[in-house]
């Protein structure tokens, strides 16, 4: 999968280590969820029904778009909760592949 984002200039912020369904993510401090999540795969989850790729869709909180939950079963919304140290993430739709 190509990453649908990119940095436009290095970050010096620390690097954070997460895992999105058991597969390692990486993030600076400061990014988002949804910033680790689309800097890592060009999709965040698939539709029901015809599985198109999303991304997200408001990135400011008001939609329900890019909802995804921590291992212990918390839901949190990816655009606008901040990535910690050691966060294990998994898709909100189960047999969704990792980021690669």
């Amino acid at each position: 999968m190509k990453p649908l984002m990119r940095r436009a200039s290095p970050c010096a912020e620390p690097l954070l280590q997460l895992t999105w369904n058991g597969a390692p993510l990486q993030a600076h401090a400061g990014d988002t969820v949804l910033t680790a999540l689309l800097n890592a795969a060009d999709h965040l989850r698939l539709t029901l029904g015809e599985g198109a790729p999303r991304a997200g869709f408001c990135l400011m909180g008001a939609c329900q778009d890019c909802w995804v939950q921590t291992a212990d079963g918390r839901r949190l919304r990816a655009c606008t909760t901040l990535a910690t140290d050691g966060m294990a993430l998994v898709s909100a739709m189960p047999g969704e592949l990792p980021c690669r």
